[in-house]
Order: C-alpha cells, then sequence, then structure tokens
C-alpha cells in the first residue's frame, strides 16, 4: 500500500495570502450576493503529497480543518481537468465562496506535478518510502486525491465535490473507491468520462499525446527557455481577442515549465487510452448525490454522450448548458459557472 503521507513545503510561498474583491452576479432571478466589495481571503499553500509536488488554493478563512472548532463541517473541493493547475479554478472558487453567502471553505486541488514550484522545492519530495506508483498517471492522480483527503480533511467533514472534464473521471473513480467523508453532492461539469480518443478533439489529440508526445518536447522545451516577460508577452498576445480572465493568463506563463507541461502531456496520453467505457454502475449506485453538466459545442464529450447519458439515466440530475459555455470554462465564464453551481446546491445545503 502507498504511503499516504503529505507534507507541507516548509519554505515561504511568495503571495501565499492573497485578498481578492468579489463581484455581484445574479442569474434567472435568484439574487445571490457576491461580496463586490468585501476582501476574500484566499490562501496558497504548497506540499508533497505521495511524494509529488502538489498546489492547493483554498478560499475562506479555514486553512486548517483538523482541530479547528469553527471551521464548517462541510468542504466544497474542486478537482480540476488537464492541465490541472489550481490557479485556474481561482476566480471560481473566488466567486463560488460569496455565492455560497462565504460560509463554507472552498479548496481547489491541483493535480500531483500540475504546478510551477516555488524556489527550493522539487518536483518530487527526496524520501527513502517507497511512494505511490506512477503517481502522474491517471490511476495515481486518483489515489493522489485519496491521499489528500486522509490527510487534510476530518472524516466528519462532509464533501460537495466538483469535478472538470477528467476532473470527473477522478471524482466517480474516488466515490467508487469508498471516501472515508460523506458525499453530500458530486458536481460533474464538461464531464469527460466515456471515449475520450472517439470525441473530435480525441481523435486529433490522441496521436499527439500517444505516438508524438516526445516529438512535442523539443519545442516546448525551447519555450520554456524564454525569459518570463516575454512568456508574459506572448500569452497576451495569442488571447488578445478573448475575454480571458487574468488568474488564467498568470497560471497559462506558469504552465511554461517542461516538469509541469511534460505530467500533463503523459496523463493526457493515458487518458486517451483509459476512459473508454462509461462507468454506468458507479452512476447508478450514487446517482442521487450526481449533478452532470454537459455543452452544447464540446468537442470533448459531444451531445451524443449527453443524450445517451438521458437515456440510460431519465431520473438522473442531467443538464445540457444553454448559455454557449465552452469546455474550458475557467478561462472566461469561472464567475457565472459558479452563480449556477451554487444555485444547483441549495436544496442539499437546505437539508443540512
Amino acid at each position: 500500500m502507498a504511503s499516504a503521507r503529505s507534507r507541507r513545503a516548509t519554505m515561504p510561498v511568495s503571495a501565499s495570502e492573497k485578498l481578492v474583491a468579489g463581484s455581484e452576479q445574479q442569474q434567472e432571478g435568484v439574487s445571490m450576493k457576491l461580496a463586490s466589495e468585501e476582501q476574500v481571503p484566499l490562501h496558497e499553500e504548497f506540499m508533497y503529497i505521495c511524494g509529488a509536488a502538489t498546489q492547493v488554493l483554498k478560499c475562506g478563512p479555514w486553512k486548517d480543518l483538523w482541530g479547528n472548532e469553527s471551521a464548517p463541517r462541510l468542504l466544497f473541493l474542486v478537482i480540476p481537468g488537464n492541465p490541472g493547475l489550481a490557479g485556474y479554478y481561482q476566480t471560481f472558487i473566488q466567486a463560488l465562496y460569496c455565492a455560497l453567502n462565504q460560509q463554507y471553505p472552498v479548496w481547489v486541488i491541483s493535480h500531483a506535478g500540475h504546478c510551477r514550484v516555488p524556489h527550493g522545492m522539487d518536483m518530487m519530495e527526496e524520501t527513502d518510502v517507497k511512494e505511490l506508483h506512477d503517481v502522474f498517471g491517471l490511476h495515481g492522480q486518483t489515489q493522489h486525491k485519496l491521499n489528500f483527503l486522509r490527510q487534510n480533511v476530518p472524516k466528519d467533514t462532509k464533501l460537495v465535490i466538483i469535478g472538470h472534464s477528467i476532473g470527473c473521471y477522478i471524482a466517480l473513480e474516488m466515490m467508487k473507491q469508498a471516501l472515508e467523508q460523506e458525499v453530500l453532492r458530486c458536481v460533474m461539469l464538461f464531464p469527460t468520462i466515456e471515449r475520450m480518443a472517439q470525441s473530435p478533439l480525441g481523435k486529433i489529440c490522441t496521436p499527439l499525446f500517444c505516438q508524438l508526445r516526445y516529438v512535442l518536447y523539443m519545442p516546448i522545451y525551447l519555450a520554456t527557455l524564454l525569459p518570463d516577460r516575454v512568456k508574459h508577452f506572448l500569452v497576451r498576445l495569442l488571447n488578445r481577442q478573448k475575454n480571458t480572465e487574468e488568474s488564467s493568463l498568470i497560471t497559462t506563463v506558469g504552465l511554461l515549465n517542461v516538469g509541469c507541461i511534460a505530467n500533463a502531456m503523459y496523463m493526457a496520453s493515458q487518458e486517451m487510452r483509459e476512459v473508454v467505457e462509461r462507468d454506468s454502475t458507479t452512476i447508478r449506485q450514487h446517482l442521487k448525490k450526481l449533478t452532470f453538466y454537459y455543452g452544447t459545442g464540446d468537442m470533448w464529450c459531444p451531445m451524443q454522450y449527453y443524450e445517451e447519458m438521458k437515456m440510460e439515466f431519465p431520473d438522473g440530475d442531467i443538464r445540457l448548458c444553454e448559455k454557449g459555455i465552452s469546455h474550458a470554462f475557467v478561462l472566461e465564464s469561472s464567475k457565472e459557472m459558479a452563480v449556477m453551481v451554487a444555485d444547483w446546491l441549495q436544496e442539499d445545503l437546505a437539508r443540512l
């Protein structure tokens, strides 16, 4: 059995305490105050989980749930897509925290090795203890999240898991393996839980990730050698026609390092090979706790997948986006998505 150890980085992390202003939004007549003036505490933490560098962003004043009597016994945990850098979800967790009236902690955990580690910290921890085999692979990433929960979340804390893209597959695998904590609700945003290689984008990306991955490393490596100011300029230049959120632009610059990109591409190659059949057994077992949200023009999980899900699970909470939100919603639609998710959860929260 792999070690479930989690050790926080001891070196100081720049900007580990950030104060970020919220905003006020409404959705279809349901008014939810998003604390337009109040500042929201955002804590950034780096730690080793299963021996791999991991970044966690924690929204709310509760940095540690152990031994903190004031901490709510409900945690919202976001499992990212790929690339799984926590920074892409910064705006989303801030908006969700405010939409929940700042009552519950909202955290996002990066995938193992999907982060730009601070100075003095390595991507892998140097230790004699045998850590999880293939922590950067798809199965390893699932165990990575389970180990994080064991080490950082008390058993009596309920969970709302929010998966995005491949994070939905990981969330289902976590539920299948019996979490120590009770899951109140699991929200699946643009779920890539089946036939990824057969999807429109999968047909293009499968040969790139599975056969040509090593060929792509050379131009990527050369790009990582550019000074940060040049990286910032290029990222902004490429996104000049889009309404990309500032936190996503900064995170994209951080993505431009060899270790992070290599880990993301390696994980993607496994996704193309291993995410094939939908796990209908696990979905049926937990159907009452699951909410699925599909996009109308999603090239990773097309409309056909949504229609087949509706047919097989007619009583399930399976929704279709009517707002034109893209699969990578964190780039432009984080606040809108957060308000919708909070609205979906009102009945569950009312029963607490």
